[in-house]
């Protein structure tokens, strides 16, 4: 698998509204389930595309990513009150045990799938909270993501949870796409 990083230069893209064709902020919401004053944290934010559609309705969200630069674009384009941006890799994230109500990562979990990343979201989120991935899956076309040898099907991300103590609630595959809901 690759594990590269999206290219800054083209961080525009990350902006597009087409993107809601992989996944609604309706769909992510109602997989997050979370209360009104929930703790999240999106998992590759870049640009904060996902970010927003998410912190308009939780209490505190971390915007999570790598690439300093993706959090300076970020801040030129506005940042909510409630968005903390945290530059860090997901297998070790600058926050207490316990510390999420819910993390989430759309089109990211190829970026940072690893035993050692999935050990640290078992850390930081709490017990009974959820994890939301969607991701470019292997078995769709691969017309569009990355290449479809950095993509991973849903029963390998699922059964990588379950190893990391998660419960699957959801895995589907859809087109070009997967979606997982596990909780802790």
């Amino acid at each position: 698998m690759g594990f590269h990083t999206f290219d800054v230069d083209r961080a525009d893209k990350l902006e597009d509204p087409d993107r809601f064709r992989y996944c609604s902020g309706e769909e992510l919401l109602a997989a997050l389930a979370v209360p009104a004053d929930a703790t999240v944290a999106d998992l590759g934010s870049g640009t904060g595309f996902y970010t927003d559609v998410v912190a308009a309705h939780v209490g505190t969200c971390y915007a999570v990513d790598v690439q300093s630069e993706m959090h300076d674009l970020y801040v030129e384009k506005g940042i909510p009150e409630n968005v903390e941006t945290v530059t860090a890799g997901v297998d070790d994230l600058p926050l207490a045990e316990n510390a999420l109500d819910a993390a989430f990562s759309t089109m990211t979990y190829h970026e940072y799938a690893s035993d050692e990343s999935l050990a640290e979201l078992a850390r930081v989120v709490r017990p009974g909270g959820r994890v939301v991935t969607v991701d470019w899956t292997a078995d769709g076309p691969g017309d569009a993501g990355p290449p479809r040898d950095e993509r991973f099907g849903v029963g390998d991300a699922a059964g990588a949870f379950e190893d990391a103590g998660f419960t699957v609630e959801r895995a589907e595959t859809r087109t070009d796409t997967f979606v997982l809901v596990a909780r802790r």
